[in-house]
């Protein structure tokens, strides 16, 4: 049991600094959405579904001040997700009728990530004060 939490909290860690730094560094203009999309989208489907086993190993029925923590990290989490993953394909959609050019793509995906970036950057901060509240 104690290594199949190791190996799932290692995966959760290491797939939410790739989402994390991937958005970061979008947001800040310094990289191709289009490259990086679908790897961070793989990472965040992987920190959400480690998270999820890794509540369900750990937290379980409890409820506490720990748990409210890591409640409020996990909203933030999933809104940004949403609005990463719905904003890319909304994009991509509008790209392919014609009614959005590549660069104005660019700029809309930007605005996302700059959206998402503080949401991340609050659900790691849950993540690690949860255990000392």
């Amino acid at each position: 049991m104690q290594t199949v939490l190791i190996i799932a909290l290692s995966l959760h860690v290491l797939a939410a600094v790739f989402w994390a730094g991937g958005t970061f560094v979008m947001a800040r203009g310094a990289a191709d959405g289009r490259r990086l999309a679908k790897p961070m989208l793989g990472a965040a489907l992987v920190t959400l579904l480690s998270g999820g086993y890794l509540w369900h190993a750990l937290h379980g029925a409890a409820f506490g001040k720990p748990e409210t923590v890591l409640v409020v990290g996990i909203g933030c989490a999933l809104l940004a997700f949403v609005l990463q993953a719905g904003g890319g394909a909304i994009a991509r959609a509008q790209m392919k009728r014609g009614a959005l050019a590549l660069d104005g793509a660019k700029l809309r995906m930007a605005k996302i990530q700059r959206i998402a970036a503080p949401l991340l950057a609050l659900t790691i901060v849950c993540m690690a004060a949860a255990r000392y509240a």
